[in-house]
């Protein structure tokens, strides 16, 4: 039972949502780091995501049969019950946003319920079974991590908070997009109104391409703020160039399977190699 309630909070998607988080502290505190505040945010956060993650397992129990990636979760095959479960993510919603608000500060707090209220309310409950707007929309939510990490140093939202934000902001229809072009015909099985199942895998290739493209002056930005040094400007636009251009080569691409695998794989090791940058070589 211990394995399925860590397996419907979603742990990989976990993970990176809370690096992302110790990210935006790490930027923030410019290496002058408050252990005891990181400690309370990562719990926070993760607590409170881990939420949003059961309570979208519990509204898409029934639609999760349809698809071969999650028709083996505890809720379809019936290891957990409904009830459960929603209770579940209630509790740890309310404990995450509790630590938040009142060991972190009101303003992430504030912020971890307005990422937890996207993707639970306006994605999950309405969006994904929806419009094809939902990977763009529920990507507010995805993008509030490094903000909470960064705010519960600074306690305000400024330059520096946005460009995180956008900078996730812009990663995440990409990522997910490529994955539902590989995916595309279980999510039309399942009636999820995905941009490839709707407009089609070459209209979606090409929506992609300026979300790629702009990750390049955000990074750029945030050199010239002065959050960061050379080398994460240098290495971010490299990573960048590469995934824009793999991306770009897309629309002749003649196996999209093929091609969005490798999009994909890109798109993670570009955060992650990002993300590691940035924090080692955040201005002191």
């Amino acid at each position: 039972m211990l394995e399925d309630l860590i397996a419907i909070t979603k742990p990989k998607l976990l993970r990176l949502n809370v690096f992302a988080a110790i990210g935006g502290f790490w930027v923030a505190s410019k290496w002058h780091i408050d252990w005891l505040t990181l400690l309370w945010v990562v719990l926070g956060t993760t607590l409170t995501i881990a939420s949003g993650c059961v309570i979208n397992n519990y509204w898409d129990r029934e639609l999760d049969l349809k698809m071969e990636r999650t028709k083996n979760r505890p809720l379809p095959t019936g290891r957990l019950t409904p009830n459960f479960v929603l209770g579940y993510g209630i509790v740890l919603g309310i404990v995450g946003l509790a630590i938040l608000f009142l060991l972190v500060n009101p303003l992430t707090g504030w912020l971890g319920f307005l990422g937890w209220f996207v993707y639970v309310i306006i994605y999950t409950m309405w969006l994904k079974r929806t419009s094809t707007w939902n990977t763009s929309i529920g990507g507010i939510s995805g993008a509030m991590p490094p903000v909470l990490g960064y705010c519960a140093v600074t306690n305000e939202v400024d330059a520096g908070a946005w460009l995180l934000f956008i900078f996730l902001f812009l990663w995440q229809p990409p990522h997910f997009w490529s994955l539902a072009i590989r995916r595309v015909e279980e999510y039309r099985a399942a009636g999820f109104p995905m941009l490839p199942v709707v407009k089609g895998i070459k209209r979606t290739k090409l929506q992609m391409i300026p979300y790629v493209v702009l990750l390049i002056p955000t990074c750029i930005l945030m050199y010239v703020y002065g959050y960061v040094g050379i080398v994460f400007l240098i290495v971010s636009i490299l990573c960048g160039v590469i995934w824009a251009v793999q991306t770009i080569q897309g629309m002749k691409a003649k196996d999209d399977e093929k091609w969005a695998k490798v999009n994909f794989l890109i798109s993670v090791n570009y955060l992650m190699v990002v993300f590691i940058v940035m924090m080692a070589n955040t201005i002191k």
